[in-house]
């Protein structure tokens, strides 16, 4: 997936209102920025961070740079950008990249399902396959070497996994695919110390068999890939 515009650097001064950043251009100018992130964003944007942010000519925008990556000290990359994820995801099933989530005829995007009032993020369609939901997460939280999901309570999520079980019992395919947008992060495990709820509900999930996967990006200033499985553990 590559950038819509170049990216361009800036420095953190502070994140608020979830979807606003003050931020330091490279000519000394002050400006606020788009955030496209909902979540927490623990670790993802300290002040003082390096971040490179995209530039939007739509003129009905109020803020026309959006913040795309933070790049840490350590020289990691994270991409605060939950919407990327889906891209990521839709383009590598179509490129074949996941190998779990070939042979199959068509792909649509939200698409109503469930009993909560629920848009699946991808569905797979196939005569022969028949149909595969799949949800997509975007991980992004690093602690102490491991990554985690999420990075605060998320009753959304709750309700996805709760939306993907009913789909197995109806006798669907049913997935929960995270993407990884941080590219320290080796393994990946359910948050329990933050949200034991959506903990519980996913070891749930795959007793009832939700499949789950989660697969690492290669996260550059031009573009963004996914790569490779990496482990995904409940315990």
């Amino acid at each position: 997936m590559h950038y819509p515009t170049p990216l361009q650097s800036a420095t953190l001064i502070k994140r608020y209102k979830r979807f606003l950043a003050d931020v330091i251009l490279e000519n000394g100018e002050e400006v606020t920025i788009h955030c496209a992130n909902t979540g927490a964003m623990t670790g993802c944007g300290d002040p003082g961070d390096t971040i490179w942010y995209s530039t939007s000519d739509n003129p009905k925008r109020k803020y026309s740079r959006s913040w795309e990556l933070t790049e840490k000290a350590n020289g990691d990359l994270i991409c605060i950008n939950t919407a990327r994820a889906n891209q990521l995801a839709k383009e590598a099933i179509q490129s074949a990249a996941i190998s779990q989530l070939t042979g199959y005829e068509n792909l649509t995007t939200e698409v109503k399902y469930g009993n909560e009032n629920s848009r699946i993020d991808i569905l797979l369609d196939d005569a022969k396959r028949g149909k595969c939901y799949i949800e997509v997460k975007s991980a992004s939280l690093l602690e102490n070497g491991c990554g985690y999901f999420p990075d605060t309570v998320s009753v959304r999520g709750q309700k996805h996994l709760r939306e993907l079980m009913t789909v197995k019992k109806n006798g669907h395919r049913a997935v929960l695919l995270f993407v990884i947008q941080h590219t320290g992060i080796k393994t990946l495990k359910p948050a329990k110390h933050l949200d034991k709820d959506y903990s519980n509900l996913v070891k749930q999930a795959i007793d009832q068999g939700v499949e789950v996967f989660a697969y690492a990006s290669t996260i550059e200033k031009h573009e963004i890939t996914l790569i490779e499985q990496i482990s995904f553990n409940c315990d």
